[in-house]
């Protein structure tokens, strides 16, 4: 064990910090809350143990690294919206359509990626830098989830897969543009100079300036929704149609 030194001889490189002793949950709750706050850069293993007031040698027995740190802020995401899914309207209707429950499970994504804007990059990045069986278990039965309406839609293995790639693009950038930074100046009251369109040559971008403040709107969940109805119906309605009678 570590001595501790300075003034405070309570302070160890222990895992036992101003919560008590840390877990793998406390951890990652911390580190959630603390991206939440201030952004991915402030993300750290020192700045995390000092928000948990434990040494940050104390966090590698949680995270191995700051990518595993980062994988887990995935992971407290899906935990999350599996927690919203299992307790939100619908959760107990088993004989709730296929497409219903992909649209309350995109809609439970929407919510859940709005209340934490700043970690929503990693739901790209993350997943390209690890391969499928090594993502968080909560991430694969958030794929196993969506795999199974998909096969409840009567699809086979080829459109199965086309759909969950269709779907999967569609909600996360959906997600993706809807937390795109728009405003320019947010202290200016004057729309134009709010979204800074004297800041765009208007020979060379007209249909972008006439178009910037409808884009500045967010389409919020009755835009994913639409989309998402349109998606199903291209890739889903040959299959139902040859399944009714």
């Amino acid at each position: 064990m570590v001595e501790s030194t300075g003034s405070d001889p309570a302070r160890r490189a222990s895992d036992r910090g101003r919560y008590g002793r840390l877990s793998r949950e406390r951890v990652l709750a911390g580190a959630l809350e603390l991206v939440d706050r201030e952004g991915l850069s402030a993300l750290s293993m020192r700045r995390l143990g000092a928000e948990l007031d434990v040494e940050a040698m104390a966090l590698y027995r949680y995270a191995a690294g700051k990518d595993a740190l980062l994988d887990g802020l995935v992971e407290a995401l899906y935990l999350e919206l599996a927690g919203r899914l299992a307790a939100g309207p619908g959760a107990d209707d088993d004989a709730a359509s296929w497409r219903t429950e992909l649209h309350r499970i995109a809609r439970a994504t929407y919510e859940v990626c709005m209340a934490h804007p700043h970690v929503v990059p990693l739901l790209t990045t993350r997943m390209l830098a690890v391969p499928l069986a090594r993502r968080p278990l909560a991430v694969l039965k958030d794929h196993e989830r969506v795999l199974g309406l998909l096969r409840r839609a009567g699809l086979d293995d080829a459109g199965t897969a086309a759909l969950f790639r269709a779907f999967t693009a569609w909600l996360l950038g959906y997600i993706s543009v809807e937390l795109r930074p728009m405003v320019d100046n947010p202290d200016e009251e004057d729309p134009a100079f709010r979204l800074g369109l004297h800041r765009m040559p208007p020979q060379d971008l007209p249909e972008l300036r006439r178009t910037a403040p409808a884009l500045s709107e967010r389409g919020g969940a009755e835009g994913l929704a639409a989309g998402l109805d349109a998606l199903l119906d291209r890739f889903a309605r040959p299959a139902e149609e040859q399944a009714s009678p």
